[in-house]
């Protein structure tokens, strides 16, 4: 590229869009399609044979997308630079069986999805999205994008101990209240079909989950944070599909690599599912895109050889109330620029090779970046990363942006870090 793609705070008001308008994996998904549409990219359906045209093309599956650009002229072999993400938060997922409730109240009955901060989702107003799933295979988004649920915490002067260590039962006190009277079965589904629009009768399944519906909002005396819900990952998720878009609009740019952006659904539980990152999704596509350009098992070999992934997402900034629990020489911070993530017991999957390869696409975008690391006291997180590197044999590096309150309802970014880590996104596919 002649000079790297420029991302400012327009790209931060459009995440916040973009979180208010993905209550859900699916939701998400279906945005950044939206997105790479307008791009001038289209989906292919797995089931079709594929073509080896160049230009812009994507896969849905469920609440995971893989898309990529094909520049033309592009050799069978050539290597492919991915950015990595994942579609999912943690939240209150609905149970086959939804309808419960007692003593006059009509309830909920919720799992608990992730590794979520329970305490957040109490006394917030919640609404519930998804998928309804049709009797004739076809599914249909759903979004009631208004306080419908909300989780009761007990008083205090029922419990007096309450600020001396909340103790939360997963079962017993995380059922949402929404009305009251009496239980009826199959009542929950027959409203939300209501609210899609599709006959009640007609639905054999379905995906709900709750969200918060407070919006997301810049934060702060000079608005240089923001605050939102599911940043972790769907910030990842915007700036990759902002990068994505960017560099594929530059048709005179010379791109070494085939850009890709791979979302995975099922991050925050393992990622073993037909849409996560331990799933055959991505390797199936890339050797598709392989094999659709007149590729040979050996062309896909060197393809792969020469690939680079970014794993993308959110990570510890250092928090002013607990600083002990952060590594006493790592404190990134937020608005510092986007962050590598190293672990040498390889919960991450950065090696001092992928070290340099981020920051040559940091120096080249002109974009500052720091280092994550866990304190020795404390266990660290893992993410698609080593995942996606054991798997397709892949050189994977860890990355992401510093928030505070990760896996809560409502977390909090700096205002600059998400067209930061766009920037260095775009100058990591272009090469």
């Amino acid at each position: 590229m002649s000079a790297p793609l420029r991302f400012d705070r327009g790209l931060t008001d459009d995440l916040m869009s973009f979180l208010a308008a993905s209550p859900s994996p699916y939701h998400a998904v279906a945005n950044a399609a939206a997105r790479l549409e307008k791009a001038g990219f289209r989906q292919v359906e797995e089931t079709a044979a594929w073509d080896g045209t160049s230009g812009g093309k994507y896969v849905l599956r469920g609440g995971a997308i893989v898309a990529w650009y094909v520049p033309e002229g592009a050799a069978a072999h050539t290597p492919f630079r991915i950015v990595g993400a994942h579609t999912d938060s943690p939240n209150l997922r609905v149970k086959p069986l939804p309808d419960t409730g007692a003593h006059g109240w009509r309830q909920v009955a919720v799992e608990i999805y992730g590794g979520t901060l329970l305490n957040t989702w109490l006394d917030r107003d919640l609404g519930i999205a998804g998928r309804l799933s049709l009797r004739d295979g076809t599914d249909v988004l759903v979004s009631v994008d208004r306080p419908l649920l909300r989780v009761p915490q007990l008083a205090v002067h029922l419990d007096r101990s309450a600020n001396d260590g909340l103790k939360l039962d997963r079962q017993k006190h995380m059922q949402p209240i929404w009305g009251l009277g009496r239980v009826e079965e199959g009542d929950l589904i027959r409203f939300v079909a209501d609210e899609a629009g599709v006959d009640p009768e007609d639905v054999t399944g379905w995906d709900l989950m709750a969200h918060a519906v407070e919006k997301p909002a810049y934060l702060g005396r000079d608005r240089e944070l923001v605050a939102g819900p599911r940043m972790d990952n769907l910030l990842s998720v915007h700036a990759g599909t902002a990068a994505l878009t960017a560099v594929a609009a530059q048709p005179d740019a010379d791109l070494p690599y085939i850009p890709v952006l791979a979302a995975f659904d099922h991050e925050e539980n393992g990622s073993q599912s037909d849409t996560g990152a331990d799933g055959p999704l991505l390797g199936t596509v890339l050797e598709r895109s392989v094999f659709a350009r007149g590729g040979t098992f050996e062309d896909r070999a060197r393809a792969f050889a020469g690939t680079v992934c970014l794993s993308s997402d959110t990570g510890h900034a250092v928090h002013p109330n607990y600083a002990e629990r952060h590594d006493p020489t790592h404190h990134p911070v937020v608005n510092g620029g986007p962050i590598l993530k190293v672990n040498v017991n390889m919960r991450y999957a950065t090696d001092g090779g992928g070290r340099s390869v981020f920051a040559a696409a940091c120096e080249r975008a002109g974009v500052p970046w720091q280092t994550f690391v866990s304190n020795n006291s404390m266990p660290c997180g893992t993410t698609i990363g080593p995942i996606t590197a054991a798997r397709h044999g892949i050189k994977t590096v860890d990355i992401g942006v510093a928030i505070l309150s990760m896996h809560s309802a409502r977390e909090l970014c700096g205002a600059d870090d998400p067209h930061l880590l766009a920037g260095a996104l775009a100058a990591f596919l272009a090469g």
